[in-house]
């Protein structure tokens, strides 16, 4: 499942960093003083409409209306140019939806293409200031779509190289870089996903926990996913949040695999005030019981109960 939403990305079209130790790794320039709205990722409505043999956005208008229609007020799209964000625009004003985040594709592991994906990142950064997003999120494409192969230690190298340039240019924008992951970086060790952060400047890249892909990548370990939010909390600037019941994806947020009262309350605990973006999606196995309208409905209800600590 974690090329599906690479490759979506894909169809929607048609960085010198230090080595950090372990405390250090811990240094984040201080949160927002106030939390975002809980918003909800473009991929979540894609399965859903993917269900019904309907195509998320399509009709961005019709898309929108639903979404807001569900009560939610902020959305997290996934672009690939800065002309899809020139498009979306004057709809997230029709609808009165806020988009503080945004997902981006982008390759850094390969020096030739680097440079190329980090001016698009760039050019939509500019695009999106008059929506006033203030955290770009981006998992850095593997070696090939759905292949199981592990970069290698250089490559490993040169993609924190240009994640912390992305981050540092971004900077300057006002925008935060958080890096996220899939299930593969979680492979050997979390090598990938480790050396990502400590081997960048928490200044300039902070982190998206994708709870349920931490948790996933990591052989269903909910061992896993805590100690990643205790080794790297205080550099979490957003949280996406999806829940499974004995391993498969739910139709809706509540109760299940996971412990997202901990997770919120040690989120709290640590100080961090994160963007907390629903993306509650399905797959093979998952109920079907219900329309995306709905679904979203009940996660708003019980994401506003559960993270009330983080969104006061």
């Amino acid at each position: 499942m974690s090329s599906t939403r690479r490759h979506f990305l894909t169809s929607l079209a048609a960085l010198s960093g230090a080595v950090m130790l372990p405390d250090q790794a811990l240094i984040q320039a201080k949160p927002a003083a106030k939390s975002f709205p809980i918003a909800c990722n473009s991929y979540t409505w894609l399965t859903f409409y993917n269900r019904q043999g309907k195509t998320w956005m399509a009709d961005p208008d019709a898309s929108l209306a639903e979404l807001t229609q569900s009560g939610l007020t902020a959305y997290e799209p996934a672009v690939n140019s800065a002309e899809e964000v020139t498009k979306l625009l004057p709809l997230l004003k029709k609808y009165k939806l806020s988009m503080h985040s945004l997902y981006v594709n982008s390759t850094l592991h390969k020096a030739d293409e680097a440079q190329k994906s980090i001016d698009s990142v760039l050019a939509i950064a500019d695009a999106a200031k008059p929506a006033g997003t203030s955290i770009f999120v981006t998992n850095p494409s593997p070696i090939k779509w759905g292949s199981d192969a592990d970069k290698s230690d250089a490559e490993l190298t040169e993609q924190a190289k240009n994640l912390d340039r992305l981050g540092a240019e971004l900077r300057k924008r006002g925008i935060t870089l958080a890096y996220h992951t899939h299930a593969p970086e979680h492979r050997q060790a979390a090598r990938e996903f480790h050396h990502m952060l400590l081997a960048s400047d928490p200044r300039n890249v902070s982190l998206c926990l994708d709870a349920h892909w931490v948790y996933r990548g990591s052989g269903n370990s909910q061992i896993a996913l805590f100690d990643v939010v205790k080794l790297y909390g205080k550099r979490i600037s957003e949280v996406h949040i999806r829940q499974s019941k004995d391993g498969i994806w739910q139709e809706t947020f509540g109760d299940g695999d996971i412990d997202y009262r901990r997770l919120a309350a040690e989120l709290k605990a640590t100080g961090v005030r994160p963007n907390l973006v629903l993306e509650q999606c399905l797959e093979k196995g998952s109920p079907n019981a219900m329309g995306p309208i709905d679904a979203h409905k009940q996660d708003l209800v019980y994401a506003k109960t559960v993270f009330a600590g983080l969104i006061e």
